[in-house]
């Protein structure tokens, strides 16, 4: 019993990751500029002047990744997931 616990924690945690890695976010800094970065970073992997180049970018980096993107408004909240 206690290795299926450990075998299904083993399972989520990848999973998880795997998730995470895929998933690029492009959203609005304080300073005014759009950035692009994984979903759970801190640092943001690129920064551009308008949301349309982040989202060219962040395209470009999931079709090679094979993962997704999720575009925030200018105030923060979910434009669109899952792009």
């Amino acid at each position: 019993m206690a290795e299926e616990k450990v075998k299904k924690t083993k399972e989520n945690e990848s999973k998880s990751s795997k998730d995470t890695a895929k998933n690029y976010h492009v959203a609005k800094r304080p300073d005014g500029k759009w950035q692009v970065k994984f979903a759970g970073g801190e640092k943001a992997i690129k920064l551009f002047d308008t949301q349309a180049e982040a989202i060219a970018y962040a395209k470009k980096l999931a079709v090679n990744q094979d993962g997704s993107i999720s575009i925030h408004k200018k105030d923060g909240k979910m434009r669109k997931q899952k792009y």
